[in-house]
């Protein structure tokens, strides 16, 4: 006869999240609660389980509520019954003088909470991959972020005040994705060499910093498929942008740029370009090259032509925004396939038309009328 199970595996679920608990077999509902409570950051006495519908009772061993190896729980956390500076009181005299006890069972229970908070953020880091640390008031990303290495699939430091990017972010060699914006990152501050180690970085987001330039480091990032640098001080894109064949959103509105390179055509992923308010002139030919292409925007430009070959070649575009450039509806309407473009984005928003119908609303053609220059 198979000797039974001396552990089992229970799933845990919990904001939004699946954890794999393993308890002794004749665990009860209160060890349970007590293993969870570093992975959760939830009180035991804050904790409420749910298996099959019922409750699991404290006192009670899981195989008598029918918990297995392998069942569903789920963990609903009462509000207020997180971890803090140790288990909540009503009153913090009382709770004082419950500490002086002559108990060193009492006392060692109350600092315990204590060594748990200081290390569950970085266990919960690599439980869950994700690092969420934005609006948190930071100078600098914190030595812990590098310690949990190729856990963490998401790192969003946004909105802080951090200035340097160190050759530790190598470390993350499974990141996805990097949310660095709103920051103080200049061209000099940032370790490339490291973010280039970065093979399954998918979504780059370096928008409101300091940036003047971006080094040709840039196209080894071959995996990448969203790359946001608005609101910097960029002048120019590297030619090393046409190596990111699988990159789908591009924006860099709110830069200088003059010029793009023609290596743009290159990236015959892109869907959605917007590099309104800038200083372009023009766009490079190869530009028509970019079949896969749907929304464009480049507004507040000083454009004063298309690429030849835009709307012939483009043939899924049906978002443009060309106000505040020197292209009219009227000098739009000359470019050859304009009426299979004109066809395509009224298709796709007629219901908006539809609605507008009656209404002073007014389909927007994407440029500015001749009239509303003068």
């Amino acid at each position: 006869m198979e000797a039974a199970p001396t552990t089992i595996t229970v799933q845990v679920k919990f904001a939004g999240r699946t954890i794999p608990v393993e308890v002794p077999a004749a665990a009860s509902g209160a060890e349970l609660k007590r293993l969870l409570q570093p992975l959760t950051n939830v009180l035991p006495r804050g904790q409420r389980l749910i298996c099959k519908g019922k409750v699991l009772q404290d006192a009670a061993s899981l195989s008598s509520m029918q918990v297995v190896d392998g069942s569903k729980v789920m963990l609903i956390a009462s509000q207020g019954l997180h971890q803090g500076d140790g288990p909540i009181t009503n009153n913090s005299s009382s709770s004082a003088t419950t500490v002086r006890r002559p108990s060193n069972v009492k006392e060692n229970q109350t600092q315990k909470p204590e060594a748990i908070v200081t290390k569950s953020r970085s266990e919960r880091w690599k439980l869950t991959g994700v690092v969420a640390l934005n609006d948190c008031d930071l100078k600098v990303v914190p030595e812990e972020v590098w310690d949990c290495g190729p856990s963490i699939r998401i790192l969003d430091i946004s909105n802080n005040s951090i200035k340097e990017i160190p050759h530790k972010i190598s470390a993350l060699k499974s990141l996805n994705k990097l949310l660095l914006t709103a920051n103080d990152i200049a061209d000099d501050s940032i370790c490339w060499e490291g973010l280039s180690c970065l093979q399954k970085l998918l979504n780059l987001s370096l928008s409101e910093n300091q940036l003047v330039s971006l080094p040709s480091t840039l196209g080894s990032l071959t995996s990448l498929r969203e790359l946001r640098v608005a609101n910097n001080r960029l002048d120019n894109l590297p030619i090393e942008i046409g190596l990111l064949k699988h990159l789908q959103i591009l924006i860099a509105s709110n830069n200088r740029i003059t010029s793009l390179p023609s290596s743009i055509g290159d990236c015959e992923s892109l869907t959605e370009v917007d590099l309104s308010s800038n200083l372009l002139t023009e766009l490079p030919e190869a530009f028509g090259n970019l079949c896969n292409l749907k929304v464009l925007h480049i507004r507040n430009n000083g454009l004063t032509s298309l690429p030849a070959t835009l709307f012939k070649k483009c043939s899924q575009l049906i978002t443009l925004d060309l106000h505040g450039t020197e292209i009219t509806n009227d000098v739009l309407r000359q470019v050859e396939g304009w009426e299979e473009f004109d066809e395509r984005r009224r298709q796709k928003h007629q219901k908006q038309l539809d609605f507008r119908v009656g209404s002073s609303g007014v389909f927007d053609e994407g440029a500015d009328d001749d009239n509303r220059r003068r």
